[in-house]
């Protein structure tokens, strides 16, 4: 039997923390087709569209809704995750407390991989690409005794660390990216898979002087979901894990010749009360972005749903923008450096 598609309904600029209508719909299963495995995947309600060479400067990876149209996996996927009607039975109700809800995260990138994914700002419909610093792609070193990410690494969609903003905490101004989210969950996600997370806390990274928040998160389907609800679950039944994240955080970027990372709140995690706290104020001013009541910083935010957006365009204008970037051609091998060990 086909898997019955949600028709996702318009998005107003209304806070998730407010009121939320429920959806009615089934999910639909992951699928993977194509001669590549990135091809065109099905995760949630959102596919994925590979463009461009994978390893190459020009790789993109495009969102599309359960309709077929191409959107912005940084403004049209929302930030707080849908209730599902799932085998016919009733939708759940949403929870009452804050702190328990379900957020969307947009992975991008896997678990033990190094290629530095991460969704485009600052280009239209905001694809996921690797980044690139000083003409060369960017991957994130092995760091003894870590592989690459140590957690399914992304971002939490409609939220926005605002550069023009001194958290009052940290007195730091927001990185200009949205909210990074480390998954502890025991899958090995893929870049571009839409999971539900639950929030278990939040370390204050302070990258050069700006504020990155790092949200610790689990996904709600890992089996280990119902046992961790909070980050002192996390370090009472994984020992070392929350140490071994502050670590792979200081030291990622000295290989490249750059300092270690400081952090605020004497690199302790703050629990998840205030985890949710500041994801609430960074969704407030990716409100005010996308509304086009702050100065952007070079964010690029069309938008096929936003309806109190200036920025929302036509899914005509929106497949243009995807069918301008190069068509997908397979692989070609990553640097062998990749795998390359250094002892900080």
């Amino acid at each position: 039997m086909r898997p019955l598609l949600m028709r996702p309904s318009v998005v107003c600029l209304a806070t998730v923390f407010g009121s939320f209508s429920t959806s009615r719909t089934k999910l639909v299963t992951q699928a993977a087709v194509g001669p590549h495995f990135l091809y065109f995947r099905k995760t949630m309600h959102y596919q994925t569209e590979e463009r461009g060479q994978p390893h190459s400067p020009d790789y993109r990876i495009y969102f599309k809704n359960s309709d077929g149209k191409y959107i912005s996996p940084f403004h049209d996927i929302s930030l707080k995750a849908d209730t599902e009607q799932d085998n016919d039975l009733p939708a759940k109700k949403p929870k009452k407390n804050e702190s328990e809800m379900l957020f969307n995260m947009v992975v991008e990138v896997p678990r033990w991989s190094n290629a530095k994914m991460e969704i485009a700002t600052k280009e239209p419909l905001n694809p996921i690409k690797q980044d690139v610093k000083k003409g060369k792609l960017r991957y994130v070193a092995n760091i003894f005794p870590h592989k690459g990410y140590i957690w399914n690494y992304g971002a939490l969609p409609q939220t926005w660390e605002d550069p023009n903003h001194t958290d009052k905490e940290t007195n730091c101004c927001g990185d200009n990216d949205p909210i990074d989210v480390c998954e502890i969950g025991t899958q090995v996600c893929f870049p571009g898979q839409v999971i539900q997370v639950k929030v278990l806390g939040i370390l204050a990274m302070i990258d050069e002087g700006e504020m990155d928040w790092k949200v610790i998160a689990i996904n709600a389907k890992d089996p280990d979901a119902k046992n961790l609800n909070s980050i002192e679950d996390v370090r009472k039944s994984r020992p070392g894990h929350l140490e071994a994240t502050v670590d792979w955080f200081r030291k990622y970027k000295v290989p490249d010749g750059k300092p270690e990372n400081q952090f605020g709140f004497n690199g302790q995690f703050k629990d998840k009360d205030f985890a949710v706290k500041i994801i609430k104020s960074t969704h407030e001013h990716w409100r005010a972005l996308v509304q086009k009541q702050t100065n952007s910083g070079g964010i690029e935010c069309k938008n096929i749903s936003c309806c109190e957006s200036p920025f929302k365009c036509s899914a005509d204008e929106a497949r243009d923008v995807v069918e301008s970037a190069p068509a997908f051609v397979n692989a070609h091998a990553a640097s062998l450096d990749v795998d390359k060990w250094h002892f900080v």
